[in-house]
């Protein structure tokens, strides 16, 4: 009797339970990887554009109040040319640098160019 019931029963062995966890271990261990690379291609990305923005501003009040190459850039009156904030860091909390008018207008802190290293991230003049 007690053989009827256990031939009618459908159940996992431990062996195919250990090999499903196994599976889900090894698919796991090959995609956090790459999910650790976009998020810091996404964070150089955001950094980079950021750093653009601000440069684009500097630049258009530097032409609209007749600023020349060499004089000091005042954030709050280049603010005023953002859509958004203007960011003293960046989002890992580095300081951006800022220069004079011209170029090289603003750069981007070394620490967080190296923290964002290898994630294929051109950096470009800033």
């Amino acid at each position: 009797m007690f053989n009827e019931i256990r031939r009618n029963k459908a159940a996992f062995t431990i062996v195919e339970i250990m090999i499903v966890v196994a599976i889900i271990g090894l698919l796991a261990a090959l995609a956090i990887p790459g999910f650790v690379k976009a998020r810091k291609q996404s964070q150089g990305r955001r950094i980079l554009n950021d750093a653009r923005q601000m440069d684009a501003a500097i630049d258009q009040w530097s032409l609209e109040k007749g600023k020349k190459d060499g004089d000091t850039v005042t954030t709050s009156e280049a603010a005023t040319y953002l859509k958004g904030q203007w960011k003293d860091t960046d989002l890992l909390g580095n300081s951006f640098t800022l220069s004079t008018v011209g170029s090289n207008q603003i750069k981007i802190a070394t620490t967080t160019k190296s923290s964002l290293d290898g994630v294929g991230i051109d950096w470009g003049q800033f």
